[in-house]
Formats: structure tokens, sequence, C-alpha cells
């Protein structure tokens, strides 16, 4: 199941809050999930086969895990939601409904303004905190501004010609705006100034009134307002705690550039809040040898040029550090937006908590990424580089193999092996068709182990069908092309591999064959084999890939070799389609109660000719 692939990354995530992503073998968010322990969560679903057909599905599709860290179950549950709108993976669209978390407005562009909940933040002259979440608190902060600062809750036109009060001002939880006499606009506004520095956590002096008016009203003995106030403040409280750095919408557009920098590479998340919502993470690495200069200042402008090649620059960016051409950089950026763009540092606030965010996020990654496992990886591949004295270095490492039963069932498999990573969404299979086998083509090989096999159901054969078969589609596609072609077998199955690599003009591809059991390098320019020290690094990468390779083909052949025996002799009756296959066995219940079948009895189901065909059969093959 592809979900197991993963358990090894499983085994490294944090256990801390944050969100995950599966996505399927073409790079697309299939799912996006939220997680108080990400580790315990995501591994959760190691064991959820079985759970229900759209768990089942889910597993059966992932082949890649990223993950996102925030601060708290609140912010991932904020992230989880603006990556669902943005991105619709399909499998939220079955198991969630579709909502938005609540905000709270206060209508700043009304002149008596009034708090309430909304779905949606719009641009509308309005201010907006939040989200809340549980959905709960909007409506408890709500109410709290209210009692606190007496903001109105009412829908009535204000015009302050009203006779007297209504009852929330005699319960004191509003301030009358409506009645002129009793507050006049400039005090309403005041308060209302209060209540949008409560919303936007301005609130540290707010507690300590609080906590003065609790302990006088005990001591008085008025204990019902007593209760009151202890209330008000652990809603406070609650809310200086659920601060939201996923999704503000006092910061508006911006990007927010996390970095990680060490000595294998580095690695930038860059976190694109919009409309006050990180919509998205996308991250950009590079190796230690790729980068020209390991200065943070150089990194970080490239990374900004590069990454807005492509796509509009918010109107501001922040960095983790001042770049050198801060100045040239603004003004390409906003003359490629067409608005201002400007880019900072910031020091303190919710900007700064945003980029900290991105930044460990970064982090995160630098240590998915160049692990002890992966950095051991890149020795293997420069040690089997300086054994097959090699000029590049190896990144991607494409692997063949063969399987079959006394030349039945002949299938083949291909993995792909890059930077150190399987990718099962590059693995392709294939099923041997003779195309190849007694071609002119093999006979111009040099090979004599190759002319020996000329024209036999073999291996070599088919080995030489499906290099043929790949290159082929990839000379088509474009690439990309291996470093590395690792063929599993000796001296007969290398050649082969040459001969399709040469009649497609791809002869400049390095192919090795690694021989099983004697565990040895078999390189066509080399008269002896390459023999590795049983614990090698490369020795054990390459044994990896092979073993993936032929787990791949076996059970690739296993599915070809059952399909093939559960056909039913009677698609081998000439006149029994499908159609008539299903009536049969429904009508008789199996192969056995067709053959026992009187001519009658079948004629009474497909008819006098193929009940005659359908006893010819049996007949025959008594």
């Amino acid at each position: 199941m592809p979900i197991q692939d993963l358990k090894v990354q499983i085994s490294t995530l944090p256990e801390q809050p944050g969100v995950y992503l599966y996505f399927n073998g073409a790079g697309d968010t299939i799912y996006v999930g939220k997680a108080s322990v990400l580790r315990d969560r995501v591994r959760s679903y190691l064991s959820a086969h079985g759970a229900s057909p759209r768990i089942d599905a889910l597993l059966d599709d992932v082949e890649s895990l990223e993950i996102i860290v925030t601060d708290s179950v609140a912010e991932a549950l904020a992230l989880e939601n603006n990556l669902i709108k943005h991105r619709a993976p399909k499998y939220n669209v079955l198991l969630r409904d579709d909502k938005n978390y609540p905000y709270l407005q206060l209508t700043t562009n009304e002149a008596f303004p009034r708090v309430l909940v909304s779905r949606r933040v719009q641009r509308d002259g309005a201010f907006y905190a939040g989200p809340f979440l549980p959905t709960a608190l909007a409506r408890k902060t709500m109410l709290l501004t209210h009692r606190l600062f007496g903001i109105r809750s009412c829908n009535e036109v204000i015009t302050g010609c009203r006779d007297r009060p209504c009852l929330e001002y005699d319960i004191k939880r509003c301030l009358a705006p409506c009645v002129a006499n009793v507050c006049s606009q400039e005090r309403y506004a005041e308060a209302v100034e209060h209540t949008r520095m409560f919303l936007e956590g301005r609130n540290h002096e707010l507690l300590i009134t609080l906590t003065s008016r609790m302990t006088q009203a005990a001591k008085d003995e008025h204990f019902e307002q007593a209760a009151e106030w202890r209330d008000a403040i652990r809603t406070i409280k609650a809310l200086r705690h659920r601060q939201q750095k996923m999704s503000l919408p006092t910061l508006g557009d911006r990007d927010a550039f996390g970095m990680r920098l060490g000595p294998a590479g580095v690695v930038i998340q860059v976190f694109q809040m919009r409309r006050g919502r990180v919509i998205d993470r996308i991250e950009l690495v590079a190796d230690t040898d790729e980068l020209r200069d390991n200065r943070e200042e150089y990194i970080v402008q490239i990374a900004v040029q590069q990454f807005y090649e492509a796509r509009p620059a918010p109107p501001e960016v922040l960095l983790p550090t001042i770049i050198d051409d801060l100045e040239a950089v603004e003004d390409w950026l906003s003359e490629r937006a067409k608005k201002r763009v400007h880019l900072s540092v910031p020091k303190r606030g919710n900007k700064r908590a945003l980029l900290e965010l991105a930044s460990r996020n970064a982090t995160i990654g630098y240590k998915a990424r160049y692990s002890e496992e992966v950095v051991s990886h890149h020795a293997a591949m420069e040690i089997l580089r300086v054994e097959l004295d090699l000029a590049t270095s190896l990144h991607r490492i494409e692997c063949f193999d063969i399987s079959t039963i006394q030349g039945s069932d002949t299938v083949g498999a291909m993995v792909v092996c890059e930077n150190g990573r399987m990718m099962r969404s590059a693995y392709r299979k294939f099923k041997i068709r003779g195309l190849v086998k007694g071609q002119k083509s093999i006979h111009r090989s040099s090979s004599s182990s190759l002319d020996s096999v000329v024209g036999k159901p073999d291996d070599f054969s088919a080995m030489h069908e499906i290099v043929f078969r790949r290159y082929r589609r990839l000379l088509e596609e474009g690439g990309p092309f291996p470093d590395l072609i690792v063929i599993d077998g000796g001296k007969g199955q290398l050649s082969a591999s040459y001969a399709a690599l040469e009649e497609l003009g791809l002869s400049n591809l390095i192919a090795v064959g690694l021989v099983k059991k004697k565990e040895v390098l078999v390189v066509r320019d080399r008269p002896d084999p390459i023999t590795l020290p049983l614990a090698n690094e490369a020795l054990l990468l390459l044994q990896r890939i092979r073993d993936e390779a032929h787990r791949c083909a076996v059970t690739f052949h296993r599915r070809t070799r059952t399909a093939r025996q559960l056909r039913s002799a009677l698609d081998s009756i000439p006149g029994v389609g499908s159609q008539r296959r299903r009536t049969l066995l429904t009508r008789f219940g199996s192969v056995a109660g067709v053959r026992r079948a009187s001519r009658e009895e079948l004629m009474t189901v497909v008819g006098a000719r193929v009940a005659d065909a359908v006893l010819s059969y049996f007949a025959a093959a008594r």
C-alpha cells in the first residue's frame, strides 16, 4: 500500500501541532488535515485501511507527504481551513462540510458601529478580528463587548432623537447612543475605540482593571457581579492565548520568507498570506554544491528574484535578513507588480511572529531533507561516482529487473531513485511483448554475449525490450534522463541494454549490471567486475534500489499470472463473450456446472448454436 512507503518519513515527524498535506503521484494535493500532534495523527493512517471506502481510496492515492508546523491547534485549524478553500483537495470535499470559521466584525463603516459575527472578511471599511475557534468563543466575545463597553446590539438607525433608551441600557449592556442626552457620539466613539483595542488583543490594561473590579465586588459581597467580572477575565485571557498568526485580517496581503541554511544546503519556505489568511506554503531548496555564495543576504535575494519571476509580488514581503540590493529589488518587484512593493525585516509584533513560523518550518524541512539518512545517500552516490570514474554527480538512478517463470507471463519493472529517495510516482511496469526477439538490430551488437542469446525468449531479449521502450518514450517526452542505469544481471543483460540504447542514439548514457549473490558491478568498458566491500555505502544503496526493482517486478508478475489463471475456461469457447459467460455461470453456478449441463439445458440459456459449441469444447478437453 502506498501509505506504507511513507513509514520512515512519518516516524521522523515532529510532535507539534500543525497541518499535514497528502499528494498523489501527479503532485496534486488530495487531502489536508490538522493535528495537535503531527506524528501521532499521521501515524494513525498506517493502520487505517478498511475503515471506510473513502479512507481506502485516499490511502491508495497517497504518494508523498508534507507538513506545516503551527504554534497551536487553533492556528492549525485556521490554516487547514484556508488551504482547503485555496487548493480544494478532492478528499476534503468528500470528508468534511465546506464552511468558514467565524470572525468578529466591528462595523466602523457606520456612524454608530456594532459588533457582528461574520463568516467572511470583506474590504468594506469595517474592522475584522479572528477567526475564533471554537465558534462559541466568537459569540462570547461579542456579548462581552456589549457588557464591557456598552456597544449596541440593535439594528436601529441611530439619530439620537429617541425619547428614552431601551431595556439594554437599563441592564448596562448599551450606552444608548439612540438618546443624544444620554450618550453623545463622541462618547460612543471612545467606547468603539476601546472595543477595537480589545479585539486587537491590546488588553493588558483591561485585565488589570477587571481584576480590580472583581476583587472589589467580592469584598462588597456582590458575588454575582464578581462572577461576571471573573468570566470576562477568563474570556479575555482565552482570547489572548488564541491570537492567530495563520489568519490576521490586519496583515492583509504579504509573503514571509523563512530560511534554514546548513552545511548540506538551504531550505526556504514562503508563506503566502492573502486577505489576512495564509493560503499556501511553497518550498525552495538548493544543495551546497549548487550555491555560488553561502551568504544569507545573497541567498535570500536570489530566492526573492526567482520566486517572483513567475508570479506577482504582494504589497509587502517579509525577509529574515536585509538583502544586498534592497532598493533595486524593490523597484524591480514594484515595476512587475504595477504597485509599490516593500521589503522589510520585522523585529516584533505579528509580522515577526509570522516570519518566525516560516523559519521554524524551514528548519523542519531542512532536517527532513538533509537528515543523516539523506546525507548518507549523498555520500553513497559520491562513492559510486568515484568508483565508476564519472565526471558528473549522480542524482537520478533508474534500475530495471525482469520477472518470469520458465518464460511464462514475463514482465519487467523500473524504479527510480532521486537524491537517495525512491520516487514511486516515476516507477514503470512492462508486459513483455516479444517485439525485439530475433530482430536484426540485436545482431548488429558487437557483444558475443548478446549474439549467443539472439532470438531466445529469455531475460536478455526481455531486458532489451523494456530498456528500448523506456528510453524511446523518454526521447518523445524530452526526459528527464538518468545519471546512471542499473541492470539487475550480468554481462548478457548489460549488453542487451546497451544494444537498445545504441539503437536509440543514447549510447552516452551510463549503465552497470549488479550481479545477484556475487554482488559485483559489471561495467562495459572494464574486463573485470568491480568488487565493493559488503558494508560499502554505495553497494548498500545499489542493493536497496535493486531489491525495490525486484519487489516491484515480482509483485507485477504475480498479479499478471493470477489474472491469467482466473480467466474462465468459458472465455476460450467461440461465441461465448463476457455477457454469455456471466449468464452461464449465473444459471449453472460454476464451470463444472456448465460442463455437466445437457444440450437442452444449455439451449434454454444461450441457444442451440452456442450450446453445441460449449458441448464440443468440453468434449475435446476430455
